[in-house]
């Protein structure tokens, strides 16, 4: 059976490396091994001597001592290093899900948070359970959660902080959402892959691998520490019949991470201070000139700037996002995302203030804007 297209990475697989002012990207700005290793007090000759051999396929025991050390109540056993941080999202949905379980996902989405499971669970199966707008920014409905929930419910997917839009709960919504699971004996799936880039002001809420045993939380170093290229995440799983059922699937698709990517995720998480601190000062800088550019764009955007994370979701005053996204791609050299490709309506586009060129490229948006016949 097929699985739907894979929107967003068919989208950037056409524009992303073509267009020459990227404004949608999810990222945080990108290092050099070179400078990685210096932030981590590793000579560059160690990566040089690095043995080119299978690694263990959970994850070599240093790595993962240093990932469980991010967490308050994660002991490394419940670890498991990924080939990429998308495997892992592939590789929960294969061992949870069966043929007409019911899945409920938070929207706006990254394909593979509703795709992979509606292809294992059959039409119908997953329920989307929205985030919707409120003032200058977005809210969620926890009755609705609650009406959603049926006895073949099986899995109930969050991301937080959230992509696209920055929403970040309170810890009293996580741990309200937490007892719905409990309460009806769910699994959790948490993807917290942007978790330490809260925004000034906002506390980095506990794990939810620290608040609930039936948690699966994924995690990585793409986003907060700049390191996309790397292909380095995990999975928490504290369940060990479960986390061992993971490890099977597991081997059916990356055997085990790379060496390298061991290597260097080491020196990442050794790191991991400077590189958040990094991460969040690109993203303060950007959010001045985003706050600023919307004010003087009223009519066109409606700007709900993000809690936490480096991406938000921008509401665009045109009959159609997409085509909009569209005209300036071929008129301005621009590219931002429309929402549709996020499972959300075609009135808005995600924006990504994580690299350092974000003001230039806004800069030549709003060039284009000032003698935009739309405008």
């Amino acid at each position: 059976m097929n699985i739907a297209p894979f929107a967003i990475e068919e989208y950037f697989a056409l524009y992303e490396f073509q267009v020459p002012h990227l404004l949608c990207a999810s990222d945080c700005e990108a290092l050099t091994v070179a400078e990685l290793l210096a932030l981590a007090g590793r000579p560059l000759t160690d990566l040089g001597s690095l043995h080119l051999g299978y690694t263990e396929s959970q994850g070599h025991p240093a790595l993962r001592q240093a990932i469980a050390g991010q967490y308050a109540q994660v002991p490394p056993q419940a670890v498991v290093f990924l080939g990429a941080p998308e495997e892992g999202i592939y590789l929960a949905m294969q061992t949870l899900l069966e043929p007409e379980d019911e899945v409920i996902v938070l929207l706006p989405a990254y394909d593979s948070l509703r795709n992979v499971a509606a292809h294992i669970c059959g039409p119908g199966r997953v329920k989307p359970w929205p985030l919707t707008p409120a003032g200058q920014g977005w809210q969620l409905d926890l009755a609705q959660l609650h009406r959603l929930i049926t006895p073949q419910t099986r899995l109930l997917i969050v991301n937080f902080p959230h992509n696209p839009t920055g929403f970040l709960p309170t810890l009293a919504e996580l741990q309200a959402i937490i007892e719905i699971a409990r309460q009806h004996n769910l699994w959790l799936f948490c993807d917290e892959i942007y978790r330490g880039l809260e925004l000034p002001g906002r506390d980095t809420l506990p794990s939810a691998a620290d608040l609930y045993e039936r948690s699966l939380v994924l995690a990585g170093l793409s986003k907060v520490h700049g390191l996309p290229g790397l292909r380095a995440g995990w999975l928490i799983i504290h369940n060990e019949a479960l986390r061992q059922r993971l490890i099977n699937w597991k081997h059916y698709t990356t055997i085990c991470a790379a060496a390298p990517t061991e290597f260097l995720a080491q020196a990442a998480l050794a790191a991991h201070p400077q590189l958040v601190a990094r991460s969040r000062r690109i993203i303060n800088d950007n959010l001045a000139a985003a706050n600023a550019f919307f004010a003087r764009w009223p009519d066109l955007f409606v700007w709900r700037p993000q809690q936490a994370g480096s991406v938000a979701l921008v509401g665009v005053n045109q009959p159609s996002a997409t085509a909009f996204c569209r005209q300036l791609i071929d008129e301005a050299g621009v590219l931002l995302l429309p929402g549709p490709y996020l499972g959300y309506d075609d009135r808005h586009v995600r924006l990504g203030t994580g690299r350092v060129n974000f003001p230039a490229a806004l800069a030549h948006l709003e060039a284009y804007l000032q003698t935009w016949p739309g405008g």
